[in-house]
């Protein structure tokens, strides 16, 4: 997406994700509170802008960069609550070693109890998996998430107090992904050595277990679903469903069964109603109690109906019976009944991104559209239709399973919602370790313009006619051919490049096509109608990129530049989003502006969000689409750490100066603003000033502090053509000068 932000390392982001929103053809913002410290130094500048010379700037300069990482999609902006709805890996290995007879004595109800995960494999994955589901084109490899499970022990109150079994280590229940008792495996092993290797680990565990043991109330297994379930070709792509036999006779009060805890538990609010759908089959009557919990059982929020009369940050879904039998479950489903215009998308984030005002919406990523094999590439086919048959897939860039419930109509949808224009990356056959060329590309191209078709194509056409639910054509006129691949591949991708170019061009001569090869240098060797630019480095370089594109030829392709962030690689300063990287960006963006041919971070887990000072320093760019620009003359020895722009832009009621500017250094600046060619007076009363800053410049807001690094907005009585500001060190400013 955008930016790859660092995996999470600390106790406290253990529980959240983030979702990297970047920004394309951009825009920024800021504000704030106190400098980083008393300035020992006072600096003087002088800022001239010139009215009456304005250019005005493409209305998508800003927009969003979105990506599958961090679970910004599936756990974040998709309000799917249940992990692992689709039960897709092939998890009979790993299930054994529990719950195959010949290899364990009867296991232990604290076993289970303890949200035991005991199913995932280890992260990363290897590079030639064992278990593949085979594709038309490619195998796929699918691990699955781990399946939290519980098994009721023969009394209830245990169920809330379990004992921790002594192969566990662990002084908190681990995290929904966290790996425990998960055989451990070489990237390099192959296949025969990686069963043996498993093999071994299922036989030390047997070795192992507790010897004092207790017949289980309820024994799990995965099988296939043509064995189990007769559900006919609606549930065709979804290879296994879990089997749960009821072994009691005299099952306790509260029941036996299994449960999940979603993401990261789940966010389960009084009076709200949640949407339970679930496939069941089983040969006698069932009896299955549906229960929202809170997350060590020990409060029932609510039951059957599913209304919440409690609230719980950290709940579970529980599917309990105390019936004797054999049930197979599949595809099992909980949806909040309130989502954004009941299209499926957590509202509290959605808002979020609406602030930003995005022209435009990059899908469904960078990295994540390569992956690291082909054959765990996103594929749109897979992502449509009625979620029950979608098999999900495994995303091995950034190592976590999606039920793909986020597909390629949700991100269509999503574009639509956010009154953005939809910007669709295609993969062109090259992942970051394999490719394909030759014939064997022509399915993916294929491909391609079938996507297209479901998008653009009318009800008549073969894919249009997929839209369920959304006749008219959604307006897709971008589409960006790979990512990075010029930089992996160049020899390949200069090959394949041309078919994917030529036939959309033939199909869809409207459709504007993006290159992934750099054009700022050099002129491209291949036609193209924008290029793709991505830059991540240290804030101080970043800063100083702020005229990166002055020289740049305005002939030929226009540049897009879908990613940018200041990041920790070699030496950086992004910390998990700090007030530093903040005015790096802003500078940088500010000469975007200047030639207008972004990693803005939302924080969230199961109930809470929150913007990174990125996140802030972008809202003041969202008026920038569409607006005019002037140039901006700043006089000072000082000058090396400003960065500033000048635009005109228009609410409902008024017109407005907006002047930016960027102190990246350590002194005060004593600011003088003046301008020329106004034909009207400034109107001091509805004139404001915005600053962000902070009192250290490695500042972060976090879920304690979420507005520690904001902007701060106040009156700016003096507005006048002319007047002074004191700049504070280490801050970015917005002048808002309200027009007569």
């Amino acid at each position: 997406m955008m930016r790859a932000w660092p995996p999470a390392t600390t106790s406290m982001l253990s529980r959240q994700a983030i979702v990297v929103v970047v920004v394309v053809l951009l825009v920024l913002f800021f504000v704030g509170g106190r400098s980083r410290c008393e300035a020992e130094t006072l600096e003087t500048a002088s800022l001239h802008v010139d009215y009456s010379v304005a250019r005005r700037m493409p209305d998508t300069l800003f927009g969003l960069f979105f990506e599958e990482i961090n679970h910004a999609g599936s756990g974040g902006l998709w309000a799917e609550l249940v992990s692992n709805r689709a039960h897709g890996y092939d998890l009979s290995l790993s299930l054994s070693l529990l719950l195959n007879d010949s290899l364990l004595p009867p296991p232990s109800p604290y076993l289970h109890l303890h949200h035991l995960r005991c199913f995932s494999r280890p992260d990363p994955p290897p590079p030639h998996p064992p278990h593949r589901r085979r594709h038309p084109t490619a195998s796929i490899y699918r691990p699955r998430p781990p399946l939290p499970v519980y098994a009721a022990p023969m009394n209830c109150s245990s169920l809330h107090n379990p004992p921790i079994p002594r192969q566990i280590h662990s002084t908190a229940p681990p995290q929904p992904n966290t790996l425990i008792h998960s055989p451990s495996v070489s990237p390099a092993a192959g296949e025969e050595s990686q069963k043996e290797e498993e093999e071994a680990h299922r036989r030390r565990d047997a070795r192992d277990s507790p010897a004092t043991s207790f017949w289980l109330g309820v024994v799990l297994k995965l099988e296939p679903t043509h064995q189990t379930l007769t559900h006919g070709p609606s549930l065709s792509q979804n290879p296994v469903a879990v089997r749960i036999e009821v072994v009691c006779d005299d099952c306790p009060a509260c029941g036996v069964g299994i449960y999940n805890p979603g993401f990261w538990g789940m966010n389960v609010e009084e009076g709200k109603t949640y949407n339970l759908v679930m496939h069941i089959r089983s040969l006698e009557s069932v009896e299955l109690t549906a229960s929202l919990t809170c997350s060590n059982g020990s409060q029932n929020l609510a039951s059957n109906s599913l209304l919440a009369h409690g609230t719980c940050r950290t709940s579970r879904l529980e599917l309990t019976t105390r019936r004797r039998g054999v049930i197979w479950l599949d595809q099992v489903s909980l949806i909040p009944s309130e989502t954004y215009k009941g299209h499926g998308f957590r509202q509290e984030l959605m808002y979020m991104l609406l602030d930003l005002k995005p022209r435009f919406l990059w899908f469904p990523g960078g990295c994540f559209v390569e992956g690291n094999w082909l054959k765990n590439v996103f594929r749109w086919k897979e992502t449509i239709g009625p979620w029950e048959e979608r098999p999900g897939h495994y995303g091995d860039v950034w190592h976590y399973w999606t039920d793909d419930g986020l597909g390629y109509y949700e991100f269509l949808q999503l574009a639509e919602d956010l009154g953005a224009a939809p910007v669709w990356v295609l993969n062109i056959g090259m992942s970051h370790s394999d490719v394909v060329n030759g014939t064997m590309l022509a399915p993916f191209v294929k491909d391609a313009i079938d996507s297209l078709e479901f998008a653009r194509g009318s009800k008549e056409s073969t894919w249009g006619s997929s839209r369920d639910g959304t006749p008219e054509p959604f307006p897709l006129k971008y589409v960006a051919l790979g990512n990075e691949d010029c930089e992996i591949f160049k020899p390949t991708y200069q090959e394949n490049y041309p078919k994917f170019y030529n036939a959309i061009r033939e199909a869809y001569p409207d459709i504007q096509i993006i290159s992934n090869c750099d054009g700022s240098s050099r002129p491209l060797d291949h036609p193209a109608d924008l290029y793709d630019f991505h830059i991540y480095t240290n804030a101080s370089a970043l800063f100083h990129m702020k005229n990166e594109f002055d020289r740049t030829s305005r002939n030929g392709p226009k540049v897009f530049v879908s990613e940018y962030a200041v990041n920790n690689d070699k030496g950086g300063d992004a910390g998990n989003g700090s007030l530093l990287a903040s005015l790096a960006e802003a500078a940088f963006l500010t000469g975007l502006e200047k030639n207008s041919w972004n990693p803005d971070a939302i924080v969230f887990n199961s109930w809470q969000q929150y913007g990174t000072p990125s996140y802030w320093m972008q809202t003041y760019f969202r008026e920038s689409s569409g607006s005019a620009i002037h140039p901006v003359t700043i006089s000072s020895s000082y000058f090396d750490l400003l960065a500033a722009s000048a635009i005109t832009w228009q609410d409902n009621e008024d017109i407005f100066l907006r002047v930016k500017i960027v102190n990246f250094g350590p002194s005060a600046v004593n600011l003088t603003i003046s301008s020329s060619g106004l034909q009207a007076g400034v109107n001091a009363a509805k004139s404001t000033v915005t600053v962000l800053t902070s009192s250290n410049l490695l500042d972060e807001n976090s879920f304690s502090e979420p507005n520690k690094v904001v902007p701060v907005t106040r009156e700016l009585l003096n507005a006048a053509q002319e007047m002074q500001f004191l700049l504070l060190p280490f801050s970015l400013t917005s002048f808002d000068l309200a027009m007569f």
